[in-house]
């Protein structure tokens, strides 16, 4: 299985030690320091494992399940604490698909799910978010995607990247479809919490019995270093194949993100952090959706939950020419190019990261930019 680098990925390497002044791209809330969590470490914390569980801390577990509305629904051991939630992408797909198994993914999403599927010898098979239809997933076109044949559909919700969310209607219409030919449901939800003008919709692990929940601490609590994320399935051998796989991978989770995780998750720290992640994206995403109403070569539909979403570039601009130069002198501000997920008219910006990212310096720049393009 030989796997292929995609664009998204292949973009940061390149340009990881350019050392951008600002960042108009960012895509996790502020990053809380080690400082924040000393005071409730253990200074006598073994560096070991957690050795009570291969599957992570159980009160990490719990943690899991009651930030996602799932304590009434799954237990404890319908959670394996991963690294980050491509871990937990990583091993539902890899011991999920077979060659020639279909899988039906979502475009613009999150491309880890298509890079595994090819490398795997498996059928992608997609279903296309239509900016004229608001980046709306047409469900329609979904279920006429699924066959006997689909093993697997992968979605994101909140959608990575366009932040467009599928409701409780989208996910029970989704469900059925997957019930009827016994297809797994994976649907990633790394920017949970971070929901605009909705409530948070439910888990899919709580809504069907393939339903996989993916999941980590990155995004909203801007703990990526952490690396820390989960996988839920009511499903026990799924479970526990996963905690098979990953005993040839990872094989554990390191005790420092299991124990920071944990404390992060603990309900009066998550409910603060996220309480200032909210109020920053709001305020930010307010200063951006401004900022490209005033702009002639920019257009875009703000997100219904995260931190990013796509603009489309005028005057026929090229997204990947555009972000690698305004990354060069004088502008030396960081976006994604569209073409990380097939969109290569639109820039993916974003408005994470606190005062560190320099968002106001950013958009001058960009401004600047725009102007010479005119």
């Amino acid at each position: 299985m030989k796997v292929k680098i995609h664009t998204l990925f292949e973009y940061l390497l390149e340009t990881t030690e350019s050392e951008p002044e600002a960042f108009v791209g960012f895509s996790l809330s502020k990053s809380p320091v080690l400082g924040d969590f000393l005071d409730e470490l253990d200074p006598t914390l073994s560096l070991d494992w957690n050795g009570r569980s291969f599957r992570g801390l159980p009160e990490l577990r719990a943690h899991v399940l009651r930030q996602a509305s799932l304590e009434h629904i799954c237990n404890v051991n319908d959670v394996l604490i991963t690294a980050g939630a491509a871990e937990a992408n990583y091993l539902a797909l890899r011991q999920l698909l077979e060659p020639g198994d279909e899988i039906v993914i979502e475009k613009p999403g999150w491309p880890q799910a298509e890079v595994m599927a090819k490398a795997q010898g498996a059928v992608v098979k997609t279903g296309f978010r239509r900016e004229t239809s608001g980046w709306d997933l047409d469900l329609d076109e979904l279920c006429s995607l699924v066959t006997p044949k689909t093993k697997l559909i992968f979605l994101t919700n909140p959608n990575n990247p366009t932040g467009r969310l599928l409701s409780l209607d989208d996910l029970t219409e989704i469900v059925a479809i997957a019930r009827n030919v016994g297809a797994w449901l994976i649907v990633d939800e790394v920017y949970a919490g971070l929901e605009w003008n909705a409530p948070r919709p439910p888990s899919i692990a709580g809504l069907y019995e393939r339903g996989i929940t993916t999941g980590s601490v990155s995004k909203a609590l801007g703990l990526q270093g952490l690396r820390t994320g989960w996988m839920i399935c009511q499903d026990k051998d799924l479970i526990m194949d996963a905690v098979i796989l990953r005993e040839n991978s990872s094989e554990i989770m390191n005790i420092l993100g299991e124990v920071i995780a944990e404390i992060a998750l603990r309900p009066d720290h998550y409910n603060t952090a996220l309480s200032a992640a909210r109020a920053a994206g709001l305020t930010n995403l307010a200063e951006l959706n401004s900022f490209i109403e005033n702009q002639p070569l920019l257009s875009w539909i703000p997100p219904e939950a995260g931190l990013i979403g796509l603009a489309k570039l005028g005057n026929g601009l090229d997204g990947s020419f555009f972000a690698k130069r305004l990354l060069e002198p004088p502008y030396k501000t960081f976006l994604l190019p569209g073409s990380a997920y097939d969109q290569p008219n639109h820039i993916r910006v974003g408005v994470g990261g606190g005062t560190e990212a320099n968002l106001a310096l950013g958009l001058s720049r960009l401004a600047a930019f725009l102007s010479a393009q005119v």
